[in-house]
């Protein structure tokens, strides 16, 4: 039997290096493989400030065997930061090849050099930080630095934030210069003598202790946020001083990545958005998918969910429907209760905006907001304070757990009717993730619903009839597992991230005994096994619903919900899953299921030696198959 186990870590890394990959195919257009390029490059600077974490202080606290595995990411994680800049440089002779101008000063007029002197001046100088090398072990984490001498490091100019890294050039459409070699250019503006610059930047752990903060003291915690340690330092090539700031710094050598510039592939969302200077014969951008609309839903939901069960998959269908119904609710005058559980909100978002309203109008709304959702913690404490402005009242927060589970709970006129999903309440993920929405007006699933809002909010644990949680979640589907271990048993597992030893040791047991398991891994999958038959999807639609399927003897059973089945979501969070109900609604997921292991045109094979190979150029795209 061949199998192979990873570390979280290193599995993460390798969804990441399927991102990339989607920007070297003939089939995306060139403006969406800057996409996935600028994708790659906000995964990675997210890697190294909070996945990172755990192999980070294994290897600087463990034995030579977790030292050499934090060798390992590091230098996995280098290997796909130079790919990443030989793609790069592949895009950026195609955009010219297009009609978009990635200039280095040296290509600009005279008169061109002179107005970005003028905007230096004007824009950047005043605003830059000139800092004294002995301030090397306080800098700060995806800032952009120019350090500046000769035989020693002399200054480090700190560019702003604000400031965009592309510069479009006046008068010539579709061309453009990075600030940073525009700063080289002009270094009298940034520095008291003329020295040579060369670009670095660095990334820090993300360090909020909040798992036991509650909303009266989240605000401070924000506030008293430290910079965690560096866990890695980009420079370009030419860069004469890493051992210095590496020593500074207190980084291993596997740490500092030499790379040419531009450091920060990010800056590409600038172009992402351009119209292209002149016309083209091929496509620049993906053709836009018109989703399906729900007229007969949205203009009588609550008389539809008392005939029978609706779902919809976004965003193949519009997640409008979600928002048209919170908002339908809102309004309605026999509607007098609401409860919703809430994690990444967003600027702005309709659903919130109508559940204030529903409050302002006198209806008992109840939100548990999760405060701690990972770098949304001041967003959602800015929603925190305007929920309270408008009367609703904001559930508390279990101690030592964080709220994860998606559900929506409306009562009208004594009846209770519930949305249960696998995404966020968030109006952009909506409509990018795909994601299962599930609407019924099922006694039990509702009444689980309002079990789980009022339980919560005595500090109890749920009593839940239809629905699971936590733990309880974790046995009920290695029970279902184990109940397929036989030669007719089939299960099928769609997930983000699988990681959970006690899931794999039940697959592995259905498995010899004959069962057929197929997994479905968007992201970290920590076995490889010849046992099962394992995908990846990865594609212009981030997949995100998390669905477990039992063939149980002929009639299939399905769940989702909101949980990845990893240790810590069954154990540190609070999640939700619900069966499905509806056998038509059942049928038809698990439907998109068998396309999704079908899937030739975004999918990779999961191999048992770790690795994946794409299954590209074929014809069946699953993530345009609508429910």
């Amino acid at each position: 039997m061949v199998s192979t186990v990873l570390s979280r870590e290193r599995s993460w890394l390798r969804f990441n290096h399927r991102v990339l990959l989607q920007a070297t195919r003939d089939d995306v257009p060139l403006l969406e493989k800057l996409r996935f390029l600028a994708i790659f490059a906000a995964n990675l600077d997210e890697f190294f400030a909070a996945r990172i974490y755990g192999v980070y202080e294994r290897g600087r606290s463990g034995g030579r065997q977790e030292q050499d595995e934090y060798r390992t990411v590091l230098a996995e994680a280098y290997e796909s930061a130079l790919q990443a800049t030989e793609i790069h440089e592949q895009l950026r002779n195609a955009l010219t090849e297009v009609g978009f101008l990635l200039l280095e000063p040296g290509e600009l007029t005279p008169l061109e050099r002179s107005y970005f002197g003028a905007y230096l001046a004007e824009e950047a100088s005043p605003r830059a930080d000139l800092l004294d090398p002995g301030a090397l072990s306080g800098l700060s984490s995806q800032a952009l630095y120019l350090a500046a001498g000769r035989e020693s490091l002399d200054y480090l100019v700190r560019l702003p934030d604000s400031l965009p890294r592309l510069l479009p050039v006046p008068g010539r459409p579709g061309a453009f210069v990075r600030l940073g070699p525009l700063v080289r250019l002009r270094s009298d503006l940034f520095l008291p003598e003329d020295l040579p610059m060369y670009e670095m930047r660095l990334t820090r752990l993300a360090d909020l202790d909040v798992q036991r903060v509650d909303w009266d003291d989240l605000a401070q915690a924000i506030e008293d946020r430290p910079e965690g340690p560096a866990t890695r330092l980009e420079v370009e090539r030419a860069f004469p001083w890493v051992a210095d700031v590496r020593e500074a710094l207190n980084l291993p050598e596997e740490a500092a990545f030499r790379l040419s510039p531009p450091l920060d592939h990010r800056y590409l969302n600038t172009l992402i958005g351009e119209d292209p200077p002149r016309p083209n014969s091929t496509p620049l951008r993906y053709e836009p998918i018109e989703p399906r609309e729900a007229p007969d839903f949205e203009s009588d939901p609550f008389g539809l969910l008392d005939e029978r069960d609706v779902a919809f998959y976004h965003p193949l269908d519009d997640y409008g429907a979600v928002e048209a119904f919170v908002d339908r609710a809102a309004a309605d005058p026999e509607v007098d209760q609401i409860r919703v559980s809430l994690y990444r909100l967003g600027a702005r978002n309709p659903i919130a905006e109508a559940l204030m309203r529903a409050a302002e109008a006198g209806k008992d709304v109840a939100v548990l907001l999760e405060g701690r959702a990972r770098f949304d913690e001041l967003q959602n404490l800015h929603w925190s304070l305007l929920f309270r402005a408008s009367g609703i009242r904001i559930l508390p927060l279990p101690v030592g757990y964080k709220v994860h589970a998606k559900a929506l709970y409306v009562r009208r006129a004594g009846r209770g009717y519930v949305h249960l999903c696998t995404g966020n309440y968030n109006p952009m993920n909506g409509r990018l993730y795909t994601d299962i929405s599930l609407f019924s007006s099922n006694a039990e699933l509702a009444g689980d619903a309002l079990e789980f809002f009022e339980s919560l909010e005595d500090g109890e644990p749920p009593q839940l009839q239809r629905m699971r949680y936590g733990i309880d979640a974790r046995d009920a589907m290695l029970e279902k597992i184990r109940a397929e271990a036989n030669s007719g048993g089939h299960i099928i597992l769609k997930m983000n991230h699988l990681t959970d030893p006690a899931v794999f040791e039940a697959l592995g047991e259905a498995a010899d005994a004959g069962a057929r398991v197929d997994v479905i891994a968007r992201s970290t999958l920590t076995l490889h096994d010849e046992r099962f038959t394992m995908r990846s999807i990865v594609g212009r639609f981030l997949e995100h619903a998390r669905v477990a399927a039992f063939q149980s003897g002929g009639a299939w059973e399905v769940w989702a919900g909101s949980a990845d089945w990893m240790p810590r979501n069954f154990e540190e969070r609070i999640e939700l899953i619900f069966p499905v109900l509806d056998t038509d609604i059942a049928a038809h997921i698990v439907e998109l299921l068998h396309r999704q292991m079908q899937d030739d045109v975004n999918a990779f094979d999961m191999l048992p030696d770790g690795t994946h190979e794409p299954r590209w150029g074929g014809e069946v795209n699953a993530q345009l198959v609508p429910l």
